[in-house]
Parts: C-alpha cells; structure tokens; sequence
C-alpha cells in the first residue's frame, strides 16, 4: 500500500512538473525568438478572412495581435481548418489557437480549453429558400454538406439522420452547396449569419430556416500539459481582461458582427468583478 501511494504520489509530481516546465519553455520560446505562432481561421469571414488585397483580418486576426502585443512580440498566424488545428498544437507547429473553436469534453482530453470562453455559437444550416426546410428532421436521408472535424457533425447525423458529405474548406462546402449537391450546409449559426448579412447577391435566394441548437462556446486553446502552469494561467488573464474591458463587443461593431447574447453577458459578469 505505502509503495503504492509513494508511486502516486511521484507520478503526480512528475505530471506537476512537466506542465510547469512546458509552460515555462513555451512562453521562453516565444520570448526568444521573438515571435508568437497562432492558429487562425481564413476563411471564416468576419472571424477571420482574405481582404481584397490578401491580407488576413477580421476579429479573432485582432484578438491575435492582441495577444502579440501584451508580450511584446511580433504575430505570425498560420491558417488552420476544422480538421487540423487541434493536430498543429499538439505537434508544436503552432503555440496557440484561436479559430472559432468549440469548447467540447472530448477536445478537453487532448488541448488545453482555456476559460473563461471567450465567445459561442450553435448549430443550424444554409439553405436555399426553395428547399423549403422548417425542421431538423427533414434532412434525413438526405446529403448535406459540412466541414470535416466539426464538433456537431456526428450530432447531426445521429439525430436526424443526415447524409454528410464533409469538406476540408468552407470554400468548398460553399460552392458545392451552390452547385446543388447538396440541400444544404450545416455549420456554426455565427458564420451562417454573417454570410447573409453581407450583401453578397448570389446568398440573396439563401436562407438559415431551423432553429439553432447545441450552442457551444468557443475557447482559445494551448497545449494541454500547460494549461494549468504559467502559460496557460497567462492567456487566462488575457481572456477575462478581453471581457473585463469590452473588447470583444467593440470588435463586434468594428467587424459588423451580430451582438453576441453570451458575450453581452460575459462582458457584464466580468465588468461587475
């Protein structure tokens, strides 16, 4: 018994200190070369996405530079996708991700989810307005696009029955949608929104007909071992700050984004704080 209590014991200081000491190599690491590597979205329009001179902006491109700048260093941002972002932190090729990333118990096991979240959003679909869709229940049986690795995939098909053809870009899930070869593409309600809000003629005869489900919020994420050391601790710090100050319901405004019920609320909880 005391043998075994003794190797506990050790292996819960062995597990305490490699978190610290990853924690500590990753913020020396980003220190000493100068240079903070996150994972971003660009094609997810206005989170993150190619103006017409092929720059990448949007809001989460400012929170990133936010980031950069409170430990004075300069931002390079590598463009993840659904089914690869999780993979490029574990693997070291990124130090950080903020890419409109659901905080679910599964991607808890394996990357560190920090909190508080700092946005959210559900799930529904695109449609073309004469596939006349009122209910969830009739995509059974029927193909439906979707983006590869998102959370709600297997939730949707489970449920309702959907055929999912699943894409590794939101361009190609956009223009098979477009193309009838499929009658319609389940995704994030917050991008399904900003779609349709932005003017563009050809989304004119589109609509999001169901009622959004299975809201989610989105976390930035770190290597799990650091979570819970300095690293993590820090970009804490950071996201309640972000909240604290209001800087999410300005960059709401500036990226002419729909006010966020639960960011309205995260703002008041951590202003009062």
């Amino acid at each position: 018994m005391l043998k075994s209590l003794l190797g506990v014991g050790l292996a819960a200081l062995a597990a305490t200190a490699l978190a610290t000491g990853a924690s500590a190599q990753t913020l020396d690491k980003i220190k000493q070369r100068g240079t903070i590597v996150v994972g971003i979205k660009n094609d997810y329009k206005p989170w993150g996405f190619l103006d017409p001179a092929g720059k990448i902006v949007g809001m989460e491109i400012d929170l990133a530079e936010d980031v950069a700048k409170r430990l004075n260093v300069k931002l390079d941002m590598v463009p993840v996708v659904a089914s690869n972002r999780m993979e490029f932190l574990q693997q070291g090729r990124i130090d950080l991700i903020i890419a409109t990333l659901g905080d679910t118990a599964p991607r808890r096991q394996v990357i560190g989810m920090v909190e508080p979240n700092y946005y959210a959003g559900g799930t529904n679909v695109l449609a073309p307005k004469s596939a006349n869709l009122k209910q969830w229940t009739q995509l059974k049986d029927r193909k439906v696009c979707a983006i590869q690795g998102a959370y709600y995939n297997r939730r949707v098909t489970q449920l309702y029955g959907a055929d999912l053809v699943a894409f590794t870009g939101i361009p190609e899930a956009l223009n098979a949608l477009q193309q009838g070869n499929c009658i319609a593409f389940v995704f994030d309600n917050t991008l399904i929104d900003s779609t349709l809000a932005g003017g563009d003629a050809k989304w004119a005869s589109y609509e999001m007909p169901l009622v959004t489900e299975d809201e989610q919020a989105w976390a930035i994420a770190v290597p799990l071992p650091e979570l819970n050391g300095a690293y993590g601790e820090f970009m804490k710090k950071v996201s309640i700050d972000w909240h604290k100050a209001g800087l999410i319901v300005s960059l709401e405004k500036k990226w002419g984004i729909k006010p966020s019920p639960y960011v309205q609320d995260m703002h008041q909880k951590h202003k009062a704080m």
